[in-house]
């Protein structure tokens, strides 16, 4: 029989069944997953927050995999259908598909031409042909005819109905023929007739096949597109059928075989033959290739969504700059820069609107009052978006910081999302009466001093770090995305005397309700002086405070304890800690040399284990330890503004905005992201390019290639590698990348065409 859900999930996860049954009892209590990994490890045998991710999404599959299997097998037992074997092959069914295949011919369905047939007496006909076709088809059809068979033409017509729908619904043979072309079909891409201009930008996919098996994500999603715009036609082809359409099908051969069908010359042979056929071009064909092309594009959309989280989280748990008073500038041309500045706690002090650029050029002008804002706040960081007339801007910056003497730092920030944030109800109840323009420079500065913080606040989809983001399954992002904010915020931990209600509703065990009154708690009574006065809050009750208390933390309170993840719940274990050295908490936190002395195990007991104490132990040496890296920041090259100034061997420094399953994008500083292929990350072999680089992180480059008229910037992370003069791409760029891209198999060994195939057709976004 099949193995149980718990059993089927230890195997997945490659734990015990044990550590899934204890996971999955508290995932039905209303644990939330940063809780079960970080305060409840004992119970789990530590399982971290990634198999519990994987843990819970895979528990609702089976479960609606086990539910309708239920249904399955009472609506066939009360058919009176279900036999012996029917019912084993159900009940050892170990997916979907293979679940509704076994159903697919007890299944209820609209009157169908085959069972119109069998109502009107075809069924022994179909039968009789089937089984000898000797019997000349004609001349068996005239026995059937009554009131509702006109002719021999009608008896034959829905004898091979039911023909067409007995094979169709043979679950042995639709996983032979399924099995066949997901390992060996390709996926054909053709330009439909007429929309070559208009789809010039799916040029790489207009003539284009390659493997089934082996079509990668990014590429899967860019075909999809172009079907989805009218522009391209995809299609499953066997190796064979490639040339030219062949006169019969592999796939019809494998049905012939599979249900007995032969032409051997006898009288019935080629009406079998061409009910074959039928079954296969009218029938089978058409479903089973949108069958495995929305299987494809299911694996391509769960890629693209853990590349797009994977991404959020590095851009998330980027290192902060830190509590320091910050300028923000939101660069704009004939709508001038709107200037904001916060203190070192985000809170908005000033705001401007500044002329620098053209038409206006109010360079000196825009200087001086940048410089009044900076002494009048005693500004340390200036944080300059990096949209539109980002480098102008970025200049003037300079000369604020040469003039400041160095006691200025000037970085450039991504402000994707920024302006989601300005229109947001969130930002109108902050900043009622500020213009939605300038909210832009407040969410600018915010995020340079605390990126997680501020990112927070506007829907993941819009902070502009995926590929395809709009092109996958909405729901699925949404809650992917989800828990990965949910997943950082907690890991970091949130101060609860300054986090905003959208930083707090991320917690674990809070939402929306929960996070707003703690704020207006706090506004009305002031700081929270510790954890237990938590309690305080209206509808925060016991089972919410164990999941939220260790990640909420209380700065500068009574209990020195309460500014670090040690649970509330857990403070017991600390005394006996701080009985044994003798100590107050105060003294013991900090103290390597004495907490090092210490042995766990001494303070174990039946509730906290050894992993809770050594986590405690850790804590108590490095309290509110922040896991973000020490902060950083890159420096654009002077005098490379526009990608026009680009050439090939130029060495810069660059920010990556974003990974993807074939490379890197990264920002140097001339509106455009250059493209880091896969192949050139790094010197040694690199299946994902998340092992080399994250976004945000700063990184040296080489200029490859430069392709002006397309807008693509080709770049390598070996600085070593030689680099080809700049030449014109304007012929034979494309034409090139298209072979390259048809020759799928050698990119990993041709590191300059593989550039171009991914240039050519990958940056497709939004």
């Amino acid at each position: 029989m099949l193995p149980s859900i718990a059993q089927r999930l230890a195997q997945e996860l490659s734990c015990r069944e044990a550590q899934i049954n204890a996971a999955v009892g508290l995932l039905d209590e209303g644990a939330t997953v940063p809780f079960i990994a970080r305060y409840r490890k004992e119970v789990t045998g530590g399982l971290d927050d990634t198999q519990l991710r994987n843990l819970a999404e895979r528990l609702v599959y089976l479960r609606e995999l086990e539910d309708r299997r239920t249904t399955i097998l009472a609506s066939v037992a009360e058919q009176g259908k279900l036999t012996p074997a029917l019912e084993f092959d159900l009940k050892t069914a170990d997916n979907k598909q293979r679940l509704e295949d076994l159903y697919l011919p007890y299944k209820p369905k609209r009157r169908t031409k085959a069972q119109i047939a069998r109502e009107a007496g075809l069924q022994p006909l179909a039968d009789l042909l089937l089984a000898d076709p000797s019997r000349d088809p004609q001349a068996e059809a005239a026995a059937f005819l009554n009131a509702e068979v006109a002719d021999e033409k009608a008896a034959l017509d829905g004898a091979r109905a039911i023909l067409i729908e007995t094979f169709s619904e043979n679950a042995a043979l639709l996983d032979k023929l399924r099995t066949t072309l997901r390992e060996r079909a390709e996926l054909v891409s053709r330009v439909i007739e007429g929309k070559e201009a208009e789809g010039a930008k799916f040029a790489d996919y207009f003539n284009h096949h390659e493997p089934l098996a082996r079509v990668p994500s990014h590429r899967m999603l860019a075909m999809l597109r172009g079907r989805n715009e009218g522009v391209l036609s995809l299609a499953l082809l066997l190796p064979q059928e490639l040339e030219a359409p062949l006169p019969v099908s592999p796939c019809e051969i494998m049905i012939a075989e599979a249900v007995g069908v032969k032409n051997a010359g006898r009288a019935a042979d080629k009406w079998l033959s061409d009910t074959v056929r039928l079954t296969w071009r009218a029938k089978l064909s058409v479903s089973l290739e949108t069958e495995l092309l929305g299987e494809l594009r299911d694996a391509a959309e769960a890629e693209a969504i853990r590349v797009f989280g994977a991404n959020l989280k590095d851009l998330l748990l980027a290192a902060p700059a830190g509590p320091r008073a910050t300028l923000g500038l939101d660069p704009g041309l004939r709508t001038g820069v709107k200037v904001a500045v916060v203190d070192a706690t985000g809170k908005l002090l000033d705001t401007a609107t500044i002329y620098p650029h053209e038409p206006r050029r109010e360079w000196d002008k825009s200087l001086a009052v940048l410089a009044a804002l900076v002494m009048k706040h005693k500004v340390e960081l200036v944080a300059i978006g990096n949209g539109t007339a980002s480098r102008e801007t970025d200049q003037l910056a300079g000369e604020l910081v040469k003039a400041a003497g160095g006691k200025l730092q000037k970085i450039v920030v991504s402000e994707a999302g920024a302006s989601v944030y300005s229109a947001s109800e969130l930002a109108a109840k902050e900043f009622p009466d500020l213009d939605v323009s300038l909210r832009g420079a407040v969410s600018i500065a915010r995020r340079l001093q605390d990126p997680l913080a501020e990112l927070v606040k506007i829907d993941p989809k819009s902070i502009g770090v995926g590929q395809y983001q709009h092109d996958v399954n909405q729901t699925q992002l949404a809650r992917s995305l989800d828990a990965t904010v949910e997943d950082c915020v907690n890991a970091v931990g949130v101060d609860v005397n300054t986090a905003s209600a959208a930083l707090l509703t991320r917690v674990s065990g809070l939402n929306p309700t929960l996070a707003s009154n703690i704020v207006a708690y706090r506004d009305e009574y002031g700081a929270f002086a510790d954890r237990v006065a938590l309690k305080k809050v209206p509808r925060l009750g016991d089972k919410t405070f164990e999941q939220a208390a260790g990640f909420l933390r209380i700065m500068h309170g009574k209990n020195p304890l309460d500014a670090s993840a040690v649970h509330p719940e857990a403070y017991p274990v600390v005394e006996k800690i701080l009985a044994k050295v003798q100590k107050d908490a105060r003294a013991i936190i900090g103290d390597s040399t004495t907490l090092k002395s210490l042995n766990a195990a001494e303070f174990t007991d039946e509730r906290f284990g050894l992993p809770t104490v050594k986590d405690i132990l850790a804590e108590l040496d490095k309290p509110g330890r922040d896991p973000r890296p020490e902060f950083k920041t890159a420096t654009f090259t002077e005098g490379v503004n526009d990608i026009k100034d680009l050439q090939p061997g130029m060495v810069l420094e660059g920010v990556v905005t974003n990974v993807a399953n074939f490379g890197a994008f990264v920002d140097i500083g001339v509106h455009q992201d250059g493209l880091v292929h896969v192949s050139v990350l790094s010197n040694k072999f690199v299946k994902d390019p998340r092992e080399v680089v994250k976004a945000g992180q700063v990184v040296k480059v080489k200029v490859v290639e430069v392709d002006v008229p397309r807008q693509r910037i080709a770049l390598t992370m070996r600085l070593n590698d030689e680099v080809a003069p700049k030449t014109d791409t304007k012929s034979g760029g494309n034409r090139n990348d298209v072979r390259r891209q048809q020759n799928s198999q050698s990119r990993q060994n041709e590191p300059q065409g593989a550039m171009a195939a991914a240039l050519a057709g990958l940056k497709l976004k939004k």
